[in-house]
């Protein structure tokens, strides 16, 4: 704040940075393209569940035919993931439906999706984390299904190394809202970015910059973070994409 002096004429000028200005409307913007691509993406989850019970049966079907015990263990990757994804599409269906809250291990979340990016690219996904963040109050499975749409993206965009890096961050503002300690994670890759041309609808959906690309990942991504009160930002370059996950702490 500035006390402007002027001979008849009180002024009180609020001098704020620019930068935060425009983070600010950014956010905004975010949370009315996700309001309208959420109602998309519920469309969309009606056509997804009828195929996962057919995936799922067949794993089963499978499963019995083996005889390695090692490979079973990959049926059971099916299995399983056919199962999360089965409750992922009841909740998105659920109207307004609210996350389902419970203390959740950040690091926890991030170990379950770096062995489902290792079992389906082969990518070892590197790890940066502080071991002193406390847990968060969040939908488990959501959280899990936000992170992995951001490492499937690098994955699928060519990069060969990327990167989980966790850390604390005091007194942030998230979707205008200050709050004394967040999560501040990040994603790291070392793709070629993304295209310039779709960077400010990048969390659009429908949006890819990949051929064949359905453009729903980073979309209910951001969805599934807003639902925590957090936000998704990004920042690309040639060699080197970031896409940084904040959340409330209490």
């Amino acid at each position: 704040m500035t006390r402007i002096d002027v001979p008849e004429l009180a002024l009180l000028a609020e001098l704020r940075p620019i930068e935060q200005q425009l983070r600010q409307a950014r956010e905004e913007r975010l949370v009315i393209e996700q309001q309208s691509a959420r109602e998309l993406i519920r469309n969309l989850a009606h056509e997804i569940k009828n195929p996962l019970g057919g995936l799922r049966g067949s794993a089963q079907l499978l499963e019995r035919e083996l005889d390695k015990a090692e490979l079973r263990e990959y049926t059971q990757v099916i299995i399983k993931e056919a199962d999360r994804l089965q409750r992922l599409m009841d909740r998105m269906l659920t109207p307004h439906r609210t996350p389902r809250v419970e203390p959740v291990g950040i690091h926890e979340v991030l170990e379950r999706v770096r062995s489902l990016v290792k079992a389906e690219f082969g990518i070892e996904i590197r790890r940066d984390y502080d071991p002193s963040l406390p847990e968060i109050v969040g939908d488990r499975e959501q959280l899990i299904q936000a992170v992995l749409n951001i490492a499937r993206n690098a994955a699928q965009a060519r990069a060969t190394e990327i990167s989980f890096r966790t850390r604390a961050v005091r007194q942030v503002t998230i979707l205008r809202q200050r709050h004394k300690l967040a999560l501040d994670l990040q994603v790291i890759d070392n793709g070629p970015g993304v295209a310039e041309e779709i960077q400010e609808r990048i969390f659009s959906p429908l949006v890819s910059g990949r051929e064949g690309g359905t453009g729903l990942g980073l979309s209910l991504a951001q969805t599934f973070i807003q639902y925590h009160q957090g936000v998704i930002e990004f920042e690309s370059r040639p060699g080197r994409t970031t896409f940084r996950i904040l959340l409330p702490l209490t």
